[in-house]
């Protein structure tokens, strides 16, 4: 891997040359396209009646250096526009200017054709100059517009020879930025790819398979609300895409270098063993809506890109909350999002997506839910996507809900379901039971009937998007005034329990068990059949302060926070042995659903189900916190799991399976008690006999071993 700070400073045009010759170059490919003698552009634009290419020298420039008229007789194609010009190479800055019937809502046709636009095929992007506000009025002052940055080719990547599939990952949800923004982390470049990097080792030592890059592509960290904005606060996410081929320029060190950068990270943790996989945005734009900022699309293809309100074209219909929706499955824009999808992969290497607000993607031209979408189809039937897993956040901000039904064959979802039972039942909710056992198997009532398997099920407990995991087991309600909204946003519906004293608090008996409750989410989350995902900082305790959307706050409030305590350290530790564990046992990872059923007082394969008595779990009391399962090794001669989980206020002493006289093993061992706060080897466990003693609001893990 090169090291960020040896990169050499990409070529700058050479002014020696002006004016740059022009031919009338190809409409293939979309954007600029380093070639031997020069770069040639292209830019979709179906009204057009003129347009101009801006080049300029730096980010800085306030003038272009040249400005190239396209002639409609030589430099269109359809409702393409293109024009190569000789001697340019990699480095230069360019925009284009576009004049004709727009149909923008909130600018004139006049007034549109004097913004510069930003190529939305942008491999490398810069926004030293970019305003929002501007942006978003006819007559701004200035130069507010963001720029494409002309890269050089990377070529594919040669990290996709196999299928790669979620069977046996263990995902781990991060913000690039945030993950080494703060001082503690000690690396050379906090908040970016090449910080990143840096901590590979402490991801290794964690464990996990695969990480989930919250939006990596070029977004607008002015889109949020005014209050928030008057606080000095920026967009902190990333759900507000802009480009959707450019890595963002504030992760990387040089951003003119920003697809080496990027896809020089993917390398070294593919290096290291773990698949990367990108949180992506293709519901909405950060044009937003009507009076949102002409950025591009808006400007290029504006009836094309979004849903429009067939009542008052000047209005866009939202069904994502954020001012506009991508009319997904129009042709011309599936081919877009089919291509950047493409490139993610072909090029920088990636090995899957996850797809904000998904549910968009069901919808038609006029915002109707259609029976077979083209769009998901089209995805699993790409010979480059269909490598690689695909992953639905099954909703969107309009009640279409999908879970269990994402139109498609092997898109996995997230499975909200999951987080809202497991939360219930750890903070004491009773008459779970058979909801609990149904999550913890894989959740095949919400997946087996259309032939998906245990992998389709992304588990997960905490997402960026609510409470950090302590902050679940701390609050009861949300404290979200630093977003400058008065404490209105986000969910009032967060399923937590704060142990008795809202926040911050003192008493040792609520800190225990808060962290033994937080071990127990952890624990569930683990010992369960499908994906896992972990929220980045849930393993060392990180905190929000009960901040339930922190989107805004790029600080101490997201960032994680290196100098770990005590409590953090056990924390950790905890966290990594059952990582451990999981991988030790393939029986909590299942390729299909459970089937064993308990007959005759007798354990069939698979799986049995108990109660604090033997094959009698409490399916139909409405008072049970208790329940306890038995699984079968894997291959034969592999060790069986015992898991008993307790969120009863008081311990109990429940029948533990006995042996066969001729079986291979005799003797039950404890591995793990989140009462005891360990999750231990097997060569140091604690023996079992017939019955095993479980804590209040606790969570055993047996295993069979010989006596």
């Amino acid at each position: 891997m090169r090291d960020p700070d040896a990169q050499a400073q990409p070529s700058q045009p050479r002014p020696h040359h002006l004016p740059y010759a022009t031919r009338p170059g190809s409409r293939f490919p979309p954007g600029a396209s380093v070639q031997a003698d020069g770069v040639n552009f292209c830019v979709f634009c179906r009204h057009a009646t003129h347009v101009e290419l801006l080049l300029y020298d730096s980010d800085e420039s306030v003038q272009p250096l040249q400005v190239v008229a396209l002639d409609r007789e030589e430099n269109r194609t359809f409702y393409f526009w293109h024009v190569f010009v000789v001697g340019l190479v990699a480095g230069c800055r360019y925009t284009w200017r576009v004049s004709g019937p727009h149909g923008v809502p909130q600018m004139s046709d006049e007034a549109v054709s004097r913004k510069e636009l930003l190529d939305s095929y942008a491999r490398a992007v810069s926004d030293r100059l970019y305003d929002r506000m501007q942006a978003s009025l006819a007559d701004a002052p200035g130069n507010p517009s963001l720029r494409a940055i002309v890269t050089e080719p990377l070529g594919a990547s040669d990290d996709h020879a196999d299928v790669r599939t979620l069977d046996d990952a263990i995902v781990y949800e991060l913000h690039v930025g945030g993950f080494t923004r703060d001082a503690s982390s000690g690396v050379r470049h906090p908040g970016t790819f090449a910080g990143l990097i840096e901590k590979i080792p402490y991801l290794v030592e964690l464990g996990v398979t695969h990480v989930e890059l919250l939006p990596v592509m070029a977004f607008d960290e002015a889109d949020l609300p005014a209050s928030a904005a008057a606080r000095g606060l920026r967009n902190y996410w990333g759900y507000s895409t802009h480009s959707f081929f450019s890595p963002h320029p504030r992760y990387c060190v040089e951003p003119a270098r920003a697809p080496q950068e990027f896809r020089a990270c993917v390398d070294a943790l593919h290096a290291a063993g773990i698949l990367v996989l990108l949180d992506v945005v293709f519901n909405h734009t950060s044009e937003a809506g009507m009076n949102g900022p002409v950025i591009h699309f808006k400007a290029f293809a504006n009836e094309i890109f979004y849903l429009l309100d067939p009542a008052d074209a000047r209005r866009y219909r939202d069904y994502t909350g954020c001012g506009n929706t991508v009319n997904c499955n129009h042709p011309l824009v599936s081919a877009f999002i089919l291509r950047a999808l493409e490139y993610w992969v072909r090029d920088i290497g990636v090995d899957g997506f996850r797809f904000d607000l998904a549910s968009v993607f069901a919808r038609g031209g006029q915002g109707e839910l259609m029976a077979t979408p083209p769009l998901p189809w089209a995805m699993e039937a790409s010979p480059v996507l269909a490598r690689v897993p695909l992953i639905a956040e099954a909703w969107d901000a309009a009640g279409l809900y999908h879970v269990g039904a994402f139109p498609g064959m092997a898109w996995a979802e997230w499975n909200g379901r999951y987080r809202d039972v497991i939360r219930r039942f750890v903070r004491g909710e009773p008459g779970l039971i058979g909801q609990v056992c149904t999550c913890m198997a894989g959740s095949a009532d919400l997946f087996q009937d259309d032939g998906r398997l245990p992998a389709n099920s992304i588990n997960f407990v905490t997402c960026h998007d609510g409470f950090t995991l302590f902050d679940l087991v701390s609050h009861d309600t949300k404290h979200n005034e630093a977003n400058g909204e008065g404490n209105r946003d986000g969910s009032n519906d967060n399923l937590s329990w704060n142990g008795g004293v809202e926040g911050e608090t003192s008493d040792p008996a609520i800190v225990a068990l808060r962290l033994k409750q937080a071990r127990n989410f952890m624990a569930i989350l683990l010992l369960s059949q499908g994906v896992p995902m972990l929220l980045a900082g849930d393993e060392i305790l990180r905190t929000q302060r009960g901040n339930n959307n922190a989107f805004c706050q790029d600080n101490e409030c997201s960032w994680m926070n290196w100098r770990l305590a005590d409590d953090a350290r056990a924390m950790l530790h905890f966290v990594r042995d059952l990582i451990a564990l999981r991988k030790r046992h393939a029986c909590l990872r299942r390729r299909r659903f459970l089937t064993g059923r308990p007959e005759n007082g007798h354990m069939q394969p698979d799986v049995a189900w108990h109660g604090e008595r033997l094959n009698e779990p409490a399916w139909n009391d409405p008072g049970a916190r208790f329940v306890a399962f038995t699984l079968a090794g894997h291959a034969r001669g592999d060790a069986m799991l015992h898991i008993l989980l307790n969120m009863n206020d008081d311990s109990r002493d429940a029948a533990i399976p006995l042996f066969d006289a001729d079986a291979t093993h005799n003797a039950w061992r404890r591995v793990v008690d989140t009462s005891s706060g360990f999750a231990r080897a097997p060569d140091t466990a604690e023996r079992e006999r017939e019955r095993c003693r479980i804590d209040a609001r606790s969570i055993v893990v047996l295993e069979s071993c010989r006596s």
